[in-house]
């Protein structure tokens, strides 16, 4: 149960890692650095690609590949081809925002918030959290389930994919709240508290685990817990760095849980593990993420 270091590089900001059984490795993002990471957790070098633009979060790509939440819009991401992008989808937001936590629904539907580029105080609460449109949909951004967040973030959705979970990390709200999902229409119900006040730190990103478990990182709490469906806390893992920012389930078997992490601020840590990433088997599986079919998606321009 103790967490054990998976991968250290340079990285400021890792977030959004994501096990792919066709590539059989993790991908990972460093958002203010623009780089995507690949890497089997093996003794040979991760891979990387640099980005023009920051990155909030990637997801499956149906085919292969990924796609990616820059700060302008949806992206394909085919790595066979030195990161050709192919814009699907333009912002649902202006220049002074991007995108942040996101991931696809237990049917492949696209979900992702936002959060505003200021920081402190400056920060203004109009993260949006919504989902790209499905074929006979109008547009290509369905009506944001929120548009008062401050930093959108723990998507997650329940193993049968009736419940959705996300947060606000900024400080001033670390909450939880969960909603009925349709699995048919991708429309999710009215958010009810899930979570009001973690132990410790405030709630970055989340995984689900096969038995329901949501996993969320403690930011600022060094540390990840465990929340049963009833959202009570029953386990708590502590972590050698004090900002962990999302964690993923992967491995052939779905029993690895690999956490990632951010330094404390641009360019400076007090602690040489900040910016890498931990791995530890919990002892409970997780669930194979959804690839995203893109050809679903309508190419436009912003």
């Amino acid at each position: 149960m103790k967490p054990e270091l998976w991968w250290q590089d340079d990285s400021q900001l890792a977030e959004s890692p994501l096990w792919s059984a066709e590539a059989a490795a993790f991908f990972w993002v460093d958002i203010s650095g623009r780089r995507l990471w690949r890497h089997d957790g093996s003794a040979a070098a991760a891979r990387s690609w640099a980005l023009p633009q920051q990155i909030g979060c990637i997801a499956l790509r149906e085919g292969g590949g990924l796609i990616a939440a820059l700060q302008d819009g949806v992206y394909a991401l085919d790595l066979d081809d030195g990161l050709g992008l192919r814009l699907l989808a333009p912002a649902a937001h202006g220049a002074d925002m991007r995108f942040n936590d996101g991931r696809c629904d237990r049917q492949g539907r696209f979900w992702v918030g936002s959060l505003h580029l200021a920081s402190g105080a400056e920060r203004q609460a109009k993260g949006r959290l919504a989902r790209l449109s499905a074929p006979g949909e109008a547009g290509p951004w369905q009506p944001a389930l929120r548009e008062d967040l401050l930093v959108a973030n723990g998507l997650g959705f329940s193993p049968d994919g009736g419940t959705l979970y996300f947060s606000d990390s900024h400080a001033s709200q670390a909450r939880v709240w969960v909603c009925d999902y349709d699995t048919e229409t991708g429309r999710a119900g009215a958010p009810r508290d899930f979570i009001t006040a973690l132990p410790v730190g405030r709630p970055d990103g989340a995984a689900v685990d096969a038995e329901g478990g949501y996993w969320i990182c403690a930011n600022d709490g060094a540390a990840v817990l465990r929340y049963t469906p009833a959202g009570r806390l029953d386990r708590r893992i502590a972590l050698p760095v004090a900002k962990p920012t999302m964690c993923a389930f992967g491995g052939p078997a779905m029993d690895l849980l690999v956490i990632a992490s951010m330094r404390p601020e641009e360019g400076t840590t007090t602690n040489p593990l900040d910016g890498a990433l931990f791995a530890l088997c919990p002892g409970v599986q997780g669930l194979s993420e959804t690839p995203h079919p893109c050809k679903e998606i309508k190419e436009t321009k912003p």
